[in-house]
């Protein structure tokens, strides 16, 4: 019963147009209230579910990013791709793929790749005539 009144109030939460974490949430709420059981618990369960230690990571690994991108490792990893595979028709979006695998290799993170690579190559596939939208995809 439980799950049916969870997902019946998810349902009507983004039907009404609740974004859909806030829906998520509420739809717990109203799940925890249909069934009596106190809101600290909820509260408790919430705080439980994201007090995590390796949560702390995900900053450290966006520093670190931010740090290879401003010493400079993002560019020369992009440059020696661009020798690479820039010759080809497409070059310089393959030479993104290949430097964020390289810098995902060194890093160990996608959300540092993100944030190093994304710097330095949405910027130089703009000036090379790619579209906005097609530089941040790539």
């Amino acid at each position: 019963m439980e799950l049916l009144i969870l997902v019946v109030s998810f349902l009507v939460f983004l039907v009404l147009g609740v974004p859909v974490s806030f829906g998520l949430g509420l739809a717990c709420v109203v799940t925890y209230l249909h069934e009596g059981l106190p809101l600290a618990t909820a509260m408790q369960s919430m705080v439980s579910g994201i007090n995590a230690f390796s949560f702390l990571a995900v900053p450290f690994f966006i520093l670190s990013g931010e740090l290879m991108l401003h010493g400079g490792i993002a560019d020369r990893i992009l440059r020696f791709a661009q020798a690479t595979v820039g010759h080809f028709r497409g070059g310089l979006g393959m030479a993104n793929v290949v430097a964020c695998t390289m810098f995902g290799g060194v890093s160990g993170s996608p959300t540092a790749d993100t944030s190093a690579m994304g710097g330095v190559v949405i910027p130089l596939m703009k000036r090379e005539g790619y579209s906005a939208a097609y530089a941040v995809n790539v």
